[in-house]
């Protein structure tokens, strides 16, 4: 029998309680999560990963739309479509962390709170891997703790934005 996955302890609430919306997007190859380099990333589909982050955001009192595109304009046009839509992203934008001025200039663009998330710890990697393009237009980055990154970073996100709507 397997053991029971323990149930994470809810946030301590700032008192601003409100539907939040956040916009989940991960970037090339991750649709490949489970079978992909499953020493780095894991054996958790990234299809688990979600269903994780909208029930997670469902205890936080936060609406959780989760998508995944392995081209770099379709995520810049999911990004520049979120703003009135959504408070705050979380972005994996996997190998386009390193290389896409695009993204940046659209989170940039959208003017929303975006977290930036990464399964491994990129800075444990390959020198290449070290550059994030898009670390400037984030507040915040959560990275190492395999697929639990993306439940950290919802979980700090909602928190930064209730303690910034209770100001």
């Amino acid at each position: 029998m397997a053991a029971k996955k323990a149930k994470a302890p809810p946030l301590l609430r700032t008192g601003a309680k409100a539907g939040l919306r956040v916009l989940v997007l991960s970037g090339p190859n991750l649709q490949l999560l489970g079978t992909r380099e499953p020493e780095i990333y894991g054996r958790e589909t990234l299809a688990d990963i979600h269903e994780r982050l909208v029930a997670r955001g469902k205890e936080l009192g936060a609406q959780v739309t989760a998508r995944q595109s392995n081209h770099e304009g379709q995520l810049c046009d999911w990004i520049g479509e979120a703003g009135g839509a959504f408070e705050g992203i979380l972005l994996n934008g996997a190998a386009y962390t390193h290389t896409s001025l695009a993204l940046f200039d659209a989170l940039k663009a959208v003017g929303l709170p975006c977290v930036e998330v990464h399964i491994s710890n990129p800075e444990a990697r390959e020198a290449y891997r070290h550059t994030s393009r898009i670390a400037p237009a984030c507040i915040a980055k959560v990275s190492g703790f395999g697929a639990d990154s993306y439940v950290l970073a919802l979980e700090g996100l909602v928190r930064w934005l209730e303690k910034k709507k209770a100001r």
